[in-house]
């Protein structure tokens, strides 16, 4: 069985602050990710917010040997997609942005979708499907459910839309390190996998494609990509179980009601 790391009511104070402040690199971004900026752009303007106004230190760069603070996933780029000079947005496209953010000894994960000019309906469609998808898989967190329940409910909700489910590529468990145990998988079986209990901390990810699940892995050994060259959206907050439900560390502003 995987050894799950427990938080304090300390370390999770702490975990809230690193969301937080990875919260506010989104916001920060908002007014940047549009069409004609670059993507190492957005790697560089994220890593000057987090390390210059934030005093944080962005968690991805040097991890597993890579060198950049984010990932950018445009349209059929399914995940870890590399920042580069010669890829600029324009609209049409869709792109997921992926940022991890240490504080104090404690890292929060999380990605946003973002959607550039004119964009079809069909990308509009998958992206606020695979955001839904996530809230799926988030709302069944409490103390007793299973991993299962949650890889049920998003993979449910996602197929039942038309969609599939990415299969190799899982949310995780998180603190001190930014891939800790379990492993968060975004398809299952209700009331199987591991039980939940409080303090455990895990991100939720799906990736989610609008054709079939099968993708392929880059020359660059990072860039992610549907097989078919179809879209693909993902959307991530880090979770913390809480003595009667969940609390998502890494709310943004605009998803508070």
């Amino acid at each position: 069985m995987a050894k799950v790391t427990l938080k304090t009511s300390a370390e999770l104070a702490l975990m809230r602050t690193a969301g937080r402040l990875l919260a506010m690199v989104f916001s920060y971004l908002d007014n940047h990710v549009k069409a004609g900026i670059s993507t190492m752009d957005i790697n560089n303007l994220a890593e000057r917010y987090i390390v210059d106004q934030l005093k944080a230190r962005p968690a991805s760069k040097g991890q597993y040997g890579y060198q950049y603070v984010l990932n950018t996933s445009i349209n059929h780029v399914v995940c870890h997609g590399v920042p580069s000079d010669n890829q600029q947005l324009k609209s049409g496209d869709i792109i997921n942005v992926d940022i991890t953010l240490e504080k104090d000894g404690f890292i929060a994960d999380s990605s946003k979708m973002y959607q550039i000019g004119d964009v079809s309906p069909l990308a509009k469609r998958l992206v606020a499907k695979t955001y839904e998808a996530m809230w799926q898989g988030i709302r069944v967190v409490k103390p007793g459910a299973t991993l299962g329940d949650i890889g049920y409910a998003i993979q449910h909700f996602a197929e039942k839309h038309g969609y599939s489910v990415v299969r190799e590529y899982c949310g995780h468990g998180i603190g001190r390190e930014m891939h800790e145990e379990p492993a968060v998988l975004h398809y299952g079986r209700p009331a199987t996998g591991m039980v939940l209990q409080e303090g455990m901390t895990f991100t939720i990810e799906p990736m989610i494609n609008q054709g079939k699940a099968k993708v392929k892995v880059k020359k660059d050994g990072w860039t992610v990509v549907t097989s078919d060259k179809k879209l693909s959206a993902q959307c991530e907050h880090t979770i913390a179980v809480t003595s009667n439900g969940y609390e998502v560390l890494t709310l943004r502003d605009e998803e508070r009601v």
